[in-house]
């Protein structure tokens, strides 16, 4: 197992280098120019645009009901575990990292969902399919004349990959397995079996297959049974999850501009500058710089291509109204989900007399520490609490990510649905053998087909870049109110 980890960790580093982390960022960076920052100028929009009716709209889902199902993909363990991984590897400069990831990104998101339904197309039946596997096809080709299929065809086969062996299925079950393990047996007294060395508790294996039976009952009812699971639990589980955020921010009110200088200091190496070694500078400020972004990108999907077939099957006649509904995606995940977490943990464990991971604790195990040690108490409440929402995010997102999966499979099939349903009891599957994987292999897997749907993904929103400044200025030149 540990030979394994080695070359998945070499996979990873390259798969997230430094031209994999420039281009997402360029990408990013080119399109606030372009749309000339329309991430701050419209997020008001956004947010008032989110119950609008668009009762003629040719879609599936309410413009509400696309972000729901966007957002239970992207509100997961990301938000509560990665955060913590990525700080427990890059130090709290990760978490700036994930702010720049994440102010570049929402114009990134912006720009491929309102492309998903610009290129999106309509069977006879009212069936939608779109995505960035239509976007690169048929867009690129529009734009410059030659057939980008191979690059449409990569993309979702990645898609199908990060659902089914990354993001979707392990990551998820292994992190609700850990909650659940962590508040009812973190002293692992009750194992039950031992796999590969590993032992494994009662409460994993009994959480793990109930989880997966849910998992079943729902994915069978495909997109429609999903959505409106997604739209009552991701709303519910995000309110109770800042009301815990907020407690923790306003409890250690005076500790909060000392946490935010710590984060800028590990972003940019100064703490290690204080001790002289350059070479273990750069090494700081590269590693914050890449768990932030990866995890960053892990945890919103801005630049990953998946939000985007969510957003295609929004009931909209208008591109651009989606865009700036989906793009506030991004900003409710990191700018505010994330935030809270990564202030938790660097308030507990960064600041005031001690700097560093307690016992070296990682994923939920940390979150969960840090958030009992700044509310205070026995912590029982607090992990409980914690567990809840980790369980609801990360289980809506294993929903959002089947969903995702298929409609690359169904891509890459010519729209053959029975390939899809057998596609689906695999997907129970991965989720079932989830909780016996490593958390750091896992993520590591995650990370590297994350990766490798970006590339082909941030590709097409540059080339198409142009394409995306001219639909947004002459939707806002016919609505100059908005």
């Amino acid at each position: 197992m540990e030979k394994f980890s080695q070359i998945l960790n070499s996979i990873d580093d390259i798969v997230w280098g430094i031209p994999t982390i420039v281009l997402i960022l360029a990408t990013g960076l080119l399109l606030t120019i372009r749309l000339r920052g329309v991430q701050f100028r419209k997020l008001g929009l956004g947010f008032r645009s989110l119950f609008k009716k668009t009762d003629g709209g040719k879609g599936e889902l309410s413009p509400f009901q696309a972000l729901c199902t966007a957002l239970s993909a992207t509100i997961g363990t990301g938000n509560i575990v990665g955060v913590a991984t990525a700080i427990a590897a890059g130090g709290p400069g990760a978490l700036f990292w994930m702010w720049i990831a994440a102010l570049l990104g929402t114009a990134t998101k912006y720009t491929e969902c309102m492309l998903a339904v610009k290129y999106r197309e309509h069977a006879a039946d009212g069936h939608v399919l779109g995505g960035p596997f239509y976007t690169i096809e048929k867009g690129l080709k529009e734009r410059t004349g030659f057939s980008w299929k191979w690059l449409a065809v990569l993309f979702a086969l990645f898609g199908v990959l990060a659902g089914l062996l990354g993001i979707g299925t392990m990551t998820q079950i292994n992190g609700i397995t850990s909650a659940v393990n962590n508040a009812f047996d973190p002293s692992n007294e009750h194992i039950a079996i031992t796999l590969f060395g590993n032992n494994y508790t009662w409460s994993t294996v009994i959480s793990g297959a109930l989880v997966t039976l849910a998992v079943a009952l729902v994915v069978i009812g495909g997109l429609k049974r999903i959505s409106k699971v997604a739209e009552k639990v991701v709303p519910t589980m995000a309110v109770i999850y800042v009301f815990l955020g907020l407690s923790i921010l306003i409890m250690n009110a005076t500790k909060i501009p000392g946490a935010f200088a710590v984060i800028f200091k590990s972003a940019f190496g100064w703490q290690a500058a204080a001790g002289g070694a350059m070479g273990f500078v750069f090494k700081q400020v590269t590693d914050s710089m890449q768990k932030g972004i990866a995890r960053g990108i892990f945890s919103n999907e801005a630049g990953l291509g998946s939000a985007p077939i969510a957003a295609a099957a929004a009931k909209v006649d208008e591109p651009v109204e989606q865009g700036v509904v989906s793009m506030l995606g991004t900003f409710i995940d990191t700018i505010i989900i994330c935030t809270m977490t990564g202030l938790a943990i660097v308030i507990a464990f960064y600041t005031g007399d001690t700097y560093g991971n307690p016992e070296n604790l990682k994923g939920v195990a940390l979150t969960s520490a840090a958030f009992s040690k700044v509310l205070g108490g026995d912590g029982r409440s607090v992990q409980f609490l914690l567990m809840l929402c980790l369980v609801f995010f990360a289980f809506t997102t294993i929903l959002g990510w089947d969903y995702y999966s298929e409609k690359c499979l169904e891509y890459l099939t010519h729209g053959n649905m029975t390939l899809v349903k057998i596609f689906r009891w695999i997907y129970i599957v991965a989720v079932f053998i989830g909780p016996y994987f490593t958390v750091n292999a896992v993520f590591t897997i995650a990370d590297i087909t994350n990766g490798l749907m970006a590339i082909p993904n941030c590709i097409s929103l540059i080339v198409l870049s142009g394409v995306a400044a001219r639909e947004t200025k002459q939707y806002f030149d016919k609505n100059p109110k908005l």
